[in-house]
């Protein structure tokens, strides 16, 4: 896990030095926080969107997880943030949820695109309704990936050609699904831990699977059978199995 401040002084100078030496006229610049709790992943996407004779994609901050990333981006006030859907801490959707809040009255917008390995309606869905610009998956190309930085700056919606038509049947059709309260009252990961449970998995596997303890878990499940007013895994499963969830 990478320290939130040292990622953004380090990305942020190397970057800066880097867009400031040769040959620099009429470059697109953005810049642009990225959260996701791999930091090999992170790595990766560094080298892909690094800058180019046309373009420079300033990597300013990094992230892990959602209490990470709100300091980040508070901080540095990016104009585009990469953001993954699954983190600890609550997912991409708290992320979102807490820095609209603490930035509604700043006068320059920071963009969020969706960075994911998912491609489920329900964490598409939850972070298009959070606020997020756009949702891409992590198959993209580099290139692609650049392009739709730099369009979510500049305003536009952008999503994996394959979601595209999704997410407009979704928010577009007169007999979509109407919010679901209850569901919204789980963050992210409780979402995901309850998904497991109606699966059958015990908590060991839960465990292993999120990465997380299997004293996470229990706090998960706890929180999940608390928001929603039950007593147990088995109707936790009948609850998620109604709402087709398995």
């Amino acid at each position: 896990m990478s320290d939130p401040t040292e990622a953004n002084g380090t990305a942020g100078a190397e970057t800066t030095e880097a867009a400031g030496t040769g040959g620099g006229a009429g470059r697109r610049h953005v810049r642009v926080v990225l959260v996701d709790d791999h930091r090999m992943f992170r790595t990766g996407v560094q080298a892909e969107i690094g800058r180019t004779e046309e373009t420079c994609v300033e990597v300013v901050g990094e992230a892990a997880d959602v209490d990470q990333a709100v300091t980040v981006i508070t901080a540095t006030r990016p104009e585009v943030v990469l953001l993954d859907v699954h983190l600890p801490g609550g997912g991409g959707v708290e992320v979102l949820r807490r820095c609209t809040a603490l930035m509604a009255d700043a006068e320059q917008p920071v963009r969020f695109l969706a960075l994911s390995v998912s491609d489920a309606a329900e964490d598409v869905i939850g972070v298009i309704r959070g606020g997020a610009r756009g949702y891409v998956t992590k198959t993209i190309t580099g290139s692609d990936l650049v392009d739709s930085i730099f369009r979510v700056q500049e305003g536009d919606a952008v999503f994996s050609p394959r979601l595209a038509g999704f997410v407009l049947d979704a928010f577009a059709s007169t007999d979509a699904p109407p919010v679901d309260e209850d569901l919204d009252r789980l963050t992210q990961r409780e979402r995901e831990v309850l998904r497991l449970i109606a699966r059958g998995y015990a908590y060991k596997e839960i465990a292993k699977q999120l990465f997380i303890s299997v004293k996470t878990v229990e706090s998960h499940v706890s929180a999940v059978l608390r928001k929603l007013q039950l007593s147990n895994r088995h109707e936790l499963t009948r609850w998620a199995t109604a709402r087709r969830l398995v």
